[in-house]
């Protein structure tokens, strides 16, 4: 059976290359590629008014980017620094700086939080096992157990003489990154693909979208966001952009049916089981640079529900939300620009 996850991700992407190629001129050049095992999810990159030669050499260094950053931040790649740490029995390890980067980030947004958002839920990740071909709800003695020890706390990082450590102050514990490292990865290949030159690409990594500069044309970008739980993949609006990113995390991502009940993958700490709000999907619109932000606030929002999350997204400078609710409704912060799609 094809990942749950990557059907829906497949989905979406269609959704916004519909999107993209229906206000694309005939004479825009644009080479894709598009990547099924990556980050476990779907990855596709398009580079627009290039050289096919020289798109797809970018294109192929922006891939290989993705795996590097992948085998130093999954939790389940043996040797990565997410497994090292979660596997020192408390001492320190040595990890890259752009892990020890992406930790520190990852600790500002449990605290910014209380909590909500909270990576050292690796060992609750792996109860409930999204990946599995037949995921099923885990016995609520082993979420118990699991719940116990989760706490952002427990992670220790130090630099010392331009090295980085960290390490697990509970070996109880054990980090997944899951909610924040696309968003991450994101703005690494962003920057990649500029420093190679390209001035109009667009890159989505499993619903991580960043938009590079405009249209060759000079117009913005126009990015659908998707209507939850339809079959065709509807379009609830489009927010136009350029030199930007839009982030959205949803229930009906990575999520199976058991018992007539819908389990998703955003876990709630409190409970040990999928968050139960009033929201369906978050969709985060920021400048470019910022996607590892809106991938983390996307996950927040909706773990906090819709008033404590458009009331945090509204106070924080450059970031703007929309929210669909499971009443259909749909809110947005103040400055979000929702165009209605015809």
């Amino acid at each position: 059976m094809m990942n749950l996850r990557k059907t829906l991700a497949f989905s979406l992407l269609v959704a916004l290359l519909f999107s993209f190629s229906a206000c694309r001129s005939a004479d825009e050049e644009v080479i894709s590629d598009t990547q099924y095992d990556l980050l476990d999810t779907v990855c596709s990159i398009s580079i627009y008014g290039m050289p096919e030669e020289d798109a797809n050499k970018i294109l192929k260094g922006a891939f290989a980017l993705c795996r590097d950053y992948e085998n130093i931040l999954s939790r389940t790649v043996k040797g990565s620094d997410i497994y090292n740490v979660n596997h020192s029995n408390g001492e320190f390890v040595e990890i890259t700086e752009n892990t020890y980067e992406l930790l520190q980030k990852s600790l500002y947004y449990a605290q910014l939080s209380e909590g909500k958002f909270d990576v050292t839920v690796g060992k609750l990740a792996e109860l409930w096992d999204f990946q599995a071909d037949k995921p099923k709800v885990p016995e609520q003695e082993k979420i118990e157990n699991a719940l116990v020890n989760i706490d952002y706390r427990n992670i220790e990082l130090k630099e010392e003489n331009g090295l980085y450590f960290a390490r697990l102050l509970n070996t109880a514990v054990a980090i997944d990154l899951g909610g924040i490292a696309k968003g991450y990865i994101a703005d690494k290949v962003t920057k990649y693909i500029e420093d190679q030159g390209a001035s109009h690409a667009l890159v989505n990594l499993g619903g991580n979208v960043v938009a590079i500069g405009t249209k060759s044309d000079g117009k913005p970008w126009n990015i659908g966001i998707e209507k939850p739980f339809t079959e065709r993949k509807d379009i609830v609006g489009y927010v136009e952009v350029a030199d930007a990113t839009v982030v959205t995390s949803g229930i009906y991502e990575r999520a199976f049916e058991q018992d007539g009940v819908l389990y998703h993958h955003i876990l709630d700490v409190a409970t040990g089981y999928p968050a139960d709000t009033d929201v369906e999907s978050v969709s985060i619109v920021a400048s470019k640079g910022y996607s590892v932000d809106a991938d983390a606030l996307s996950s927040i929002c909706l773990l906090l529900g819709s008033e404590k999350g458009l009331a945090l997204i509204e106070q924080m400078e450059g970031f703007e939300a929309d929210i669909i609710l499971k009443s259909g409704e749909i809110i947005t912060t103040k400055n979000m620009n929702l165009k209605e799609y015809k």
